[in-house]
C-alpha cells in the first residue's frame, strides 16, 4: 500500500532485501498489528518514484516470499465503470481482466508450469475484509471485475465505453500482475479497491466528469483512515 500505513505497525524494523529480480519497490517494514507479524511495502516506492508500468512486481512478490509472508492484503485506488459504484465506496474484486503488457510469471523455464487463475483472489481473505467493512458500516460492493490497464495514462472515452459494455466494474493500473505472481508463490492475495473517480466519465451522464490525478489523491486520502 501507500506510506500512510506505517503508523499501524508496532515495534517495527526495516528489512532491506535484494532478490533474483532486483530490489523491491521499497525496504520492507516488519512489525506487529495485534498478535500478527506484518510486513509492509510501499508499492510505488518511498517517494512514489515508481509509476505503475515500472513497479518491480516480481521483486516485490519474491521479497515477500523470502520473508515468509503467507497472505497479502493489497489496497489500490480504482476508477468506477458503473454509476452506482461511487467515489468513496469500497469494492472487493473477485475477478480481473488484464490489459497490460508486463512480465507476469516466475515460470520461465522447462518444465512448462500452468497455474489456475479461475478464482484469482483468496476467498478466505475476501470474507475477512468484507466482514470487517460491514462491521464498520463502510459503503461496500462485495465483488466485481477489475480491468487492469498499463498506465500511466488514464483511459480514453472509447476504451471506457468498451469496458463498460462488457459489464466490468472498476479500473486500475497495479493489481496485475501482483495477483497472479502471488498465486505462483503460493501466497493468498486479496485486494481492497477504493473508488476515487469515474475514469473517463460516463456517456449520457454529463454531470460525471473524467478523472484527474487531483481527484484520485483527494478521495484516496479522505478514505485512508477507513482503509486502515
Amino acid at each position: 500500500g501507500g506510506s500512510g500505513f506505517y503508523s499501524l505497525l508496532k515495534d517495527a524494523e526495516i528489512v532491506d532485501l535484494d532478490t533474483p529480480f532486483g530490489k523491491p519497490s521499497s525496504p520492507i517494514t516488519v512489525g506487529s498489528i495485534g498478535k500478527k507479524e506484518v510486513a509492509f511495502m510501499a508499492r510505488h516506492g518511498l517517494n512514489h518514484e515508481f509509476p505503475p508500468h515500472h513497479i518491480p512486481y516480481k521483486a516485490n512478490i519474491h521479497a515477500f516470499r523470502e520473508l515468509g509472508v503467507t497472505r497479502i492484503i493489497a489496497p489500490t485506488a480504482v476508477g468506477s465503470l458503473k454509476k452506482e459504484i461511487e467515489p468513496g465506496h469500497f469494492l472487493i474484486p473477485d475477478q480481473f481482466m488484464n490489459y497490460t503488457r508486463r512480465e507476469d510469471t516466475f515460470y520461465e523455464e522447462r518444465p512448462v508450469t500452468h497455474i489456475s487463475s479461475s478464482e484469482p483472489y483468496c476467498p478466505e481473505l475476501r470474507k475477512i475484509i468484507i466482514d470487517a467493512a460491514k462491521r464498520h458500516n463502510l459503503p461496500l460492493h462485495e465483488n466485481g471485475t477489475v480491468v487492469v490497464i498499463e498506465g500511466p495514462r488514464f483511459s480514453s472515452k472509447a476504451e471506457n465505453e468498451f469496458f463498460r459494455r462488457n459489464n466490468w466494474d472498476i479500473i486500475n493500473m497495479t493489481q496485475y500482475p501482483e495477483v497472479v505472481l502471488a498465486r505462483e508463490m503460493e501466497i493468498c492475495y486479496s485486494n481492497i479497491s477504493i473508488i476515487t473517480d469515474y475514469d473517463a466519465g460516463m456517456k449520457n451522464e454529463p454531470g460525471i466528469k473524467s478523472v484527474t490525478l487531483e481527484d484520485v489523491i483527494r478521495v484516496f486520502q479522505e478514505n485512508n483512515e477507513k482503509l486502515k
